[in-house]
C-alpha cells in the first residue's frame, strides 16, 4: 500500500496513470455500445447455440483480442487488430520498397509519414473487414423463437452504416492508443489489448469452475492451476532472459593519468520482440479467415480454410508456430543492427574479448543474435500454442475463452505488458528518490 501511495504522491506520474485509466474506461464503455440495427438478445442466443454446437473456433480468439466486443457487435467490434495488420504491411514494405526504406531512415519526419500511410492502410483494412463482418451478420439465422438479428428490410443502409461505424471505432482506438503512449503510462496499443483480455478473466474463471464441478474432476482443476502458474513463470523467464556479451574498453586519459576503463557488457534479450510476433502472427491468420467467411457459402475451398485454420487444428498450430518464429526474426532484424553496434563499440575504443573489432565483431554479434532469436522464438511459439493443446486434450471440460486465458497469447501479452508498465512506473518513482514498486525483486531487466 505504501508503494501505491507513493505513486499518487508524484504529480506527473499520478496524472499519467489517471489519463491512462480514463482512456481505458472509454474503451470499455465503447465495447458495450452496439451498432444500430442489431438485436442484442438474438445475437447472444445465436452465439450460445454456436458455442454448444462447435465449441471451438477462431471467433473466440478474435473476440478475445476485441475485448468481448465482437460477439456483442459493438462500435469497437474489430478492435485494434486492423491497425496491427496495417503496421505489419508497412514494416514489410520498408524492407522491400526503397522509398519506404528511405522514409524509415529520415528520422522523425519519415516516421510521421510512415504512420500516416499506416493509418490509411488501417482505414482500408477496417472497411474490408467491416464489410465481411456485416455481410456475414446479415446472413446469420437467429435461433428459433427469436427475432432476426438484423432487420431484413434494412438492406444496404445497414451495411454502409455498420462499415462507417466499425471503421470509425477502430480509428478512435488507434487515437486512444496514441494518446496513452504520449500522455499516459505504457504502450497504448498493447494496453488496449491487455485491457480487453483482463476483463474476461473473471467470467472465464467462473465458467471453468462450473465445467469442473459438472464433470466432478478436481484433479483437472489442480492440473490447470499448476499449468497456469507454470506458464506465468515461463513467460516471465522468457521476458526477462538476456545473453550478456562482455565488452572491454581500453585506457583513456583522465587528468594526467591513464585510467583503465571498466569492462561492460551488452545485454541481448532472448525475446527482444516481446509479444509482437504473436500479435502479428495472430493478425495475419485472422485476416484470410475473416475474408473466407464471406465467400465460404459459394466456394467449398474457403469453407475448408476456415476449418483448418480453427484453433486446435494441426494446420493452424503448424502455421501459427512458423509465423511466430518468422516474425521473431523479422522484428529482431528491424530493431537490432549488429553492424551499427559493432561500429559504435569500435568508435568508443571497445572490443569483445577474443574477437577483432569491426566486421568480425558484427559477424559474432549476428551469430549470437540468430541463436538466441531461434531459441527465443521456439520458446515463444511453445507457450503460444498451449491453449490449442488444452482445446484438443480437454474439449468439453475447459471453455474456449478460458483456454486462451490459461496460457499462450493472452498470458504472454498480460505478463509482457504488465512488466513493461511496471518498469516505467518504477523508473518514474526511482527518479524522484522513492522506493520502487516492489521492495524486493524489483521489476527490471538483468543488466
Amino acid at each position: 500500500m505504501s508503494a501505491i501511495i507513493n505513486i499518487f504522491r508524484i504529480p506527473e506520474l499520478r496524472k499519467k496513470i489517471l489519463i491512462t485509466l480514463a482512456f481505458l474506461i472509454v474503451y470499455r464503455i465503447g465495447a458495450h455500445i452496439p451498432i444500430p440495427g442489431i438485436n442484442i438478445e438474438s445475437l447472444k442466443a445465436y452465439f450460445d447455440v454456436l458455442t454448444q454446437q462447435s465449441g471451438r473456433g477462431l471467433l473466440d480468439l478474435v473476440d478475445l483480442f476485441a475485448g468481448g466486443a465482437l460477439k456483442r457487435f459493438t462500435i469497437f467490434a474489430l478492435g485494434i487488430m486492423p491497425y496491427i495488420s496495417s503496421s505489419i504491411i508497412m514494416q514489410l514494405l520498408t524492407v522491400v520498397i526503397p522509398y519506404f526504406e528511405r522514409l524509415s531512415k529520415e528520422g522523425t519526419e519519415g516516421r510521421k509519414k510512415i504512420n500516416q500511410y499506416t493509418r490509411y492502410g488501417t482505414v482500408l483494412i477496417t472497411a474490408i473487414q467491416g464489410f465481411a463482418m456485416t455481410s456475414w451478420m446479415k446472413g446469420v439465422q437467429a435461433p428459433k423463437g427469436y427475432d432476426p438479428i438484423v432487420d431484413p428490410a434494412s438492406g444496404i443502409t445497414f451495411v454502409i452504416t455498420a462499415i462507417i461505424i466499425l471503421t470509425t471505432g477502430t480509428m478512435i482506438l488507434v487515437w486512444i492508443g496514441e494518446q496513452i503512449s504520449e500522455y499516459g503510462i505504457g504502450n497504448g496499443i498493447s494496453l488496449l489489448i491487455f485491457g480487453g483480455i483482463v476483463v474476461q478473466i473473471p467470467s472465464g474463471f467462473v465458467q471453468t469452475l462450473e465445467r469442473i464441478k459438472t464433470h466432478s474432476d478436481p484433479i483437472l482443476g489442480m492440473i490447470l492451476v499448476f499449468l497456469f502458474f507454470a506458464v506465468i513463470a515461463l513467460s516471465i523467464l522468457l521476458t526477462l532472459g538476456v545473453r550478456k556479451i562482455p565488452v572491454q574498453y581500453g585506457k583513456m586519459l583522465s587528468g594526467r593519468r591513464m585510467v583503465q576503463m571498466r569492462s561492460q557488457h551488452i545485454p541481448l534479450r532472448v525475446n527482444a520482440t516481446g509479444v509482437m510476433p504473436i500479435i502479428f502472427a495472430t493478425s495475419l491468420i485472422l485476416f484470410p479467415v475473416q475474408m473466407a467467411q464471406v465467400v465460404s457459402k459459394e466456394y467449398a475451398f474457403f469453407d475448408k480454410l476456415q476449418y483448418y485454420l480453427a484453433p486446435g487444428q494441426i494446420p493452424y498450430i503448424i502455421t501459427y508456430v512458423v509465423l511466430v518464429i518468422f516474425f521473431a526474426y523479422f522484428y529482431t532484424a528491424i530493431q537490432f543492427n549488429p553492424k551499427d553496434l559493432a561500429d559504435t563499440i569500435k568508435k568508443n575504443g571497445g572490443f569483445v574479448p577474443g574477437i577483432r573489432p569491426g566486421k568480425n565483431t558484427a559477424e559474432f554479434l549476428e551469430w549470437i543474435l540468430n541463436r538466441i532469436t531461434l531459441s527465443g522464438g521456439i520458446f515463444l511459439a511453445g507457450i503460444a500454442i498451449i491453449p490449442d493443446i488444452i482445446i484438443r486434450v480437454w474439449p468439453e471440460e475447459v471453455p474456449t475463452s478460458m483456454a486462451y486465458l490459461f496460457g499462450g497469447t493472452s498470458l504472454l501479452i498480460i505478463v509482457g505488458v504488465a512488466l513493461d508498465t511496471l518498469k516505467q512506473i518504477e523508473s518514474q518513482m526511482m527518479m524522484r528518490h522513492y522506493e520502487g514498486f516492489m521492495k524486493k525483486g524489483k521489476i527490471r531487466g538483468r543488466n
